[in-house]
């Protein structure tokens, strides 16, 4: 009798696929399980390989699997799709993730424990009070802008649109002006979540020592400091810090052949929340030495001089997270480079 080598298990809502395989890749069950059968259905099958696509609720079904004895391995979709043989359904996609886990240079999603997924909650509700926010003034800035009221575009002149709405005597027709106060209103509150959201992450950053090293780097503060220590994976999880830097986006694409080299432009892949906060500093950085025609970094100042600033913001962004995945792997704290003198 084959033994079981491989489980390739397409995760879902309510009605999961899984696909068996042995050592060499033969099929040897294809069935459908219902969400309470998953655990019970894996128990009795004898210890191997577990394969999923990482998505949402895969880490919890890793930990769950991982407590059966069994190998878990998450993959990420993108690496999954090219072994999808032509329907897309259920079925072929559980085939899939079988045959993608047997390959021997494929990449895995390293497992985040409760802790992680906890600690990074934080950021992703930030994020989304951030998306609302922007959502409800541009939604004040659209209906102002019927009546003739525009601002500069900040959210220093948005104070001057609250004005005009709450201003009895304001171009603003009273029908308009009630609804747009439930606007105004909404604005405070996601104001005040905001608040409420970064004073957290201010005083996480102050207990954590990972992120007090990494705010040793120009350009990181506690936001960007406590999102890299909740949301990185382990620095041992790369070679060197190219490959952080590749893993979060900030490299160029290869669309080379021939023998010819052609780059384009950054991947954008890895977490995007991540890759955002060190282009946003990175951004603050360049901003700061081109209005103060210096820099503590030579090295900045030197490429100001050659590219253009757009192309410097993702060059910078993507030296820091080199010098992030430095310091969680070895340690230490940053030191600025001398200034020859």
């Amino acid at each position: 009798m084959l033994e079981v080598n491989i489980i390739g298990l397409d995760l879902a809502k309510n009605v999961f696929q899984a696909h068996g395989a042995d050592a060499s890749g033969i099929a040897l069950f294809r069935k459908k399980l219902r969400r309470d059968q998953v655990l019970r259905f894996l128990a009795e099958r004898p210890t191997c390989t577990v394969a999923m696509e990482a998505c949402a609720s895969s880490h919890y079904w890793a930990r769950e699997i991982s407590g059966l004895g069994h190998s878990v391995r998450l993959i990420a979709p993108g690496y999954v799709k090219p072994f999808v043989k032509r329907q897309k359904n259920d079925a072929a996609d559980a085939e899939a993730i079988c045959e993608a886990a047997q390959r021997p240079t494929m990449r895995f999603v390293a497992v985040k424990s409760e802790e992680q997924q906890a600690a990074a909650i934080v950021f992703r509700v930030r994020d989304l009070v951030v998306r609302q926010r922007t959502q409800t003034i541009n939604a004040i800035r659209g209906h102002l802008a019927e009546f003739g009221m525009v601002a500069a575009q900040g959210l220093f002149h948005v104070a001057k649109l609250l004005a005009a709405i709450e201003d009895k005597g304001s171009a603003v027709p009273e029908v308009a002006r009630s609804i747009l106060r439930l606007l105004v209103e909404q604005l405070r509150s996601l104001d005040e979540r905001m608040a409420l959201l970064d004073r957290e992450i201010a005083r996480r950053a102050k207990e954590d020592t990972e992120a007090r090293r990494l705010m040793t780097i120009p350009g990181i503060g506690p936001i960007t400091a406590t999102a890299l220590a909740a949301l990185a994976p382990s620095a041992q999880t790369f070679k060197r810090g190219r490959d952080f830097a590749a893993w979060l986006g900030l490299t160029p694409l290869q669309r080379s052949t021939g023998g010819k080299q052609k780059l384009g432009e950054t991947s954008r892949m890895g977490e995007r929340p991540l890759r955002r906060l060190l282009i946003i500093g990175a951004s603050a950085a360049v901003r700061w030495a081109m209005r103060k025609g210096k820099s503590a970094d030579p090295w900045l100042m030197r490429i100001l001089g050659r590219k253009p600033p757009m192309l410097v913001i993702v060059a910078l962004a993507n030296k820091t997270a080199r010098i992030v995945w430095a310091l969680m792997a070895k340690g230490g704290t940053y030191r600025a480079p001398a200034v020859a003198g």
